[in-house]
């Protein structure tokens, strides 16, 4: 085998064990964790709408706490929860996807209700999305 076979062959399985790390590599306990920023769902949202590529930078893979008024909640097929904090503009808000252990169902949110909730920010798509969200009483 020629020499520079054996540093390609070395380079391949480092970047294979290492990928293999990052794919296993477990995910951050929402509910554990400190908040990196608290704030409320329409200053989240606006700094959102306002400045995005900024708001990304500072708050994408971070776990916020945002409070605000209940919106709407959704049930996706697979019993998934979504409550959406209203953000004063009438199309989109700040919604927050309940981790899949919580034990929230859709009865105990209701439109007008105030909450607060902790999660990773996703970014913003058309709504900003908290993922694996976690609700703080």
């Amino acid at each position: 085998m020629k020499p520079y076979l054996k540093y390609i062959f070395v380079g391949i399985a480092a970047v294979v064990i290492f990928g293999i790390y990052l794919f296993n590599k477990p995910h951050k306990n929402v509910s554990r964790a400190k908040p990196d920023y608290t704030m409320e769902a329409k200053a989240l949202f606006t700094e959102f709408e306002e400045r995005e590529e900024e708001a990304n930078k500072k708050y994408l893979d971070k776990v916020l706490q945002i409070s605000g008024t209940v919106k709407e909640v959704t049930a996706d097929d697979e019993g998934g929860l979504s409550v959406t904090l209203d953000t004063g503009n009438d199309f989109f808000g700040v919604v927050c996807e309940l981790q899949e252990s919580s034990k929230w169902t859709r009865e105990d949110f209701k439109a007008g209700q105030e909450a607060t909730f902790k999660g990773l920010c996703s970014g913003m798509l058309m709504d900003v999305v908290l993922v694996r969200c976690v609700r703080i009483e």
